[in-house]
């Protein structure tokens, strides 16, 4: 029996049709059905001549994980190789649905205050793995009767280190062939690879970033964002300029900036982040930190302080939202549910290599 036909791969599928002699419009029927409607696997492979010869999905839910507080939902999600990675839904108090996708197995980033980037681990993920997560998400969210409207590259893995991959998955996610999402619901969020950043927007100029700053000093990135080495905080604001003239005026990039006790939230902070946005197109995220065990020293400020920084910054005419966790009751910001098990997983692969050898 021939290997399944990704539902992605157009010419393995057009192969497949002049072989089993059936009508193209069935297999633009599937894919519409499956990717842009969202609808569950049976029902859109009903009528489907050769349903057995096609591979719908690349991952499999391992388990999943609903906050009792909240509208979260983790979903661990396996790769053909047994490795985990996480997607997160969110469901917004005003009917939207955003889903976090990851890129990478682990990340190797290695920030100070992410657990994901503490897992030693890091894989890429293949387009293909990427974009399943939309889809299993998006059948969930279907059947509840909701619809995914946004996309964020906020799960694990910093997506510029797999950029070819992150590139053919958002190809696929804005293609009017496959899911057809608007790119303007799309964001990719990044530590600040910069090189890749305009080559992101260059490509795919409707497509949202986000730039994880989190401090406007440098020596103080540089203890929470190892690559702050690489990519100064000069070499960024140049990449802003550059990426504000590609994209259209009413693109903004999104400034994400994690609110640290002690570290990065007081008024010299806040002055110190006004004087580097001046004159950038951009809308600043304040979020709430989440502890994770790995970062006993870090912790969040409190809403007071919060609110004053953004005050700051409003008053500086900055566009400033005080982002609200949610899912903090199933750890749905970090990747620490999978940091275990993968290791495990990894330990045996190479007890299996070694015996091979």
């Amino acid at each position: 029996m021939p290997a399944p036909i990704s539902i992605y791969d157009t010419h393995g599928l057009d192969a497949l049709r002049a072989e089993a002699r059936f009508d193209p419009q069935l297999t633009r029927n599937l894919q519409s059905k499956l990717l842009r409607q969202f609808v569950a696997d049976e029902t859109a492979l009903h009528g489907y001549p050769v349903s057995d010869r096609i591979a719908l999905h690349t991952l499999e839910l391992f388990r999943r994980c609903d906050s009792a507080v909240d509208g979260a939902s983790k979903l661990l999600l396996r790769t053909a190789a047994g490795m985990l990675i996480e997607a997160v839904i969110l469901r917004i108090e005003t009917g939207r649905s955003t889903l976090c996708v990851s890129s990478q197995v682990g990340c190797g980033a290695a920030c100070d205050f992410c657990a994901t980037g503490k897992m030693g681990i890091a894989r890429n993920l293949q387009a293909d793995e990427i974009v399943d997560q939309v889809l299993q998400a998006g059948q969930m969210l279907v059947a509840e009767g909701r619809r995914l409207r946004n996309i964020v590259f906020m799960g694990m893995g910093e997506p510029f280190h797999n950029e070819e991959q992150l590139f053919r998955a958002l190809e696929m996610l804005t293609s009017r062939e496959f899911f057809n999402h608007s790119p303007g619901k799309i964001l990719v969020s990044t530590v600040g690879v910069a090189d890749a950043m305009v080559r992101c927007a260059r490509r795919f100029p409707a497509v949202n970033l986000a730039l994880s700053l989190h401090s406007a000093r440098q020596d103080v990135r540089e203890t929470l964002i190892p690559l702050a080495n690489k990519y100064p905080l000069e070499a960024l604001r140049s990449t802003i300029v550059e990426i504000n003239a590609i994209q259209a005026p009413s693109t903004t990039l999104m400034i994400e900036y994690l609110m640290l006790a002690g570290v990065n939230d007081a008024s010299a902070d806040a002055e110190a982040l006004i004087a580097w946005l001046d004159g950038l197109n951009v809308h600043v995220n304040l979020i709430p930190y989440n502890p994770i065990d790995d970062a006993p020293h870090l912790v969040g400020s409190d809403r007071p302080t919060c609110k004053a920084f953004a005050d700051q910054l409003k008053g500086a005419g900055l566009k400033t939202t005080v982002r609200h966790s949610l899912g903090n009751d199933i750890a749905a910001a970090c990747g620490q549910l999978v940091r275990q098990e993968n290791r495990v997983i990894a330990r045996q692969a190479e007890g299996v290599n070694r015996g091979a050898r």
